[in-house]
């Protein structure tokens, strides 16, 4: 069995690494598990400051399954987290025949109106003046001694996150062309999301497809999850309140709690 997890809109592979040793242990250490990073969302500048679309970002993963993964003879899994659900779900739709089960982790699948935080992030993303204002902004934190960007990251961010969280955030997301990919990614992604999902497909696939949300999340609200069990019924809708958040891969509890779900539906499903 092969697990392929698709991250999150501002992460870098990193900061799934509780999220992964954690997963590989709760499978019984019988699954390969690999993580797809986005492009350019890494600690170096591979691409020479060019950005990427959503529609780039689901072509590259899916190149990757498709070179490297061609003569899998084993079940395919994808686990999609958050803009990663959607991703996953792209390339469930372009090749079906490879994807045994896709899990579907607090997933961002539609534009919330309700929430005033995307309704910023929106208009940042589409001000290019704004984007490579905030980006060079947060490249310059990211030339501070790394001791002085973790204090910052703890103090702004609690004592929740862990330390493998506060050092991918450090290292991998505080540079000028992870910022502007973040908010150039995100923009196409309002522009995208505003359409209605493929409940089509998703019924048609109901067998293939569990779904995991939140107690309280803008990105995946309990509307949502209201939508997606009267829309695809019989699909797996679960909903987490164990107090864990979007972002459950920054925190060593929520990392393992959500590794420990993901592996239930495995074994269940395909061990």
């Amino acid at each position: 069995m092969v697990t392929v997890v698709i991250l999150s809109h501002i992460r870098v592979i990193s900061f799934y690494t509780d999220f992964l040793e954690s997963l590989y242990e709760q499978t019984g250490e019988a699954a390969s598990i690999t993580a797809i990073g986005h492009i350019s969302h890494s600690e170096k500048d591979w691409e020479h400051g060019n950005v990427f679309t959503l529609k780039e970002q689901i072509d590259h993963k899916i190149n990757f399954i498709e070179q490297e993964l061609q003569d899998l003879k084993v079940p395919l899994i994808l686990v999609g987290h958050s803009i990663g659900s959607f991703m996953s779900l792209e390339i469930f739709k372009q090749i079906p025949e490879k994807v045994a089960y896709f899990i579907a982790l607090y997933p961002f699948l539609a534009v919330n109106a309700r929430s005033q935080q995307q309704s910023i992030i929106k208009k940042i993303s589409r001000s290019r003046l704004q984007s490579n204002l905030i980006s060079a902004t947060v490249a310059l934190l990211g030339f501070l001694p790394i001791s002085a960007s973790r204090f910052i990251a703890k103090m702004s961010l609690g004592k929740s996150w862990s330390a493998t969280a506060i050092d991918a955030l450090c290292k991998g997301v505080l540079k000028y062309h992870t910022m502007c990919n973040v908010l150039y990614l995100a923009m196409t992604e309002f522009e995208e999301l505003a359409k209605v999902p493929d409940w089509e497909f998703m019924r048609k696939k109901k067998n293939k497809i569990a779904f995991l949300y939140g107690d309280d999340d803008h990105w995946a609200p309990l509307y949502m999850h209201d939508e997606v069990v009267k829309q695809v019924p019989d699909a797996v809708v679960e909903v987490e309140k164990e107090g864990h958040t979007h972002s459950f891969c920054c925190t060593v509890s929520g990392s393992v709690w959500v590794a420990r779900h993901v592996a239930t539906l495995i074994n269940k499903t395909i061990l």
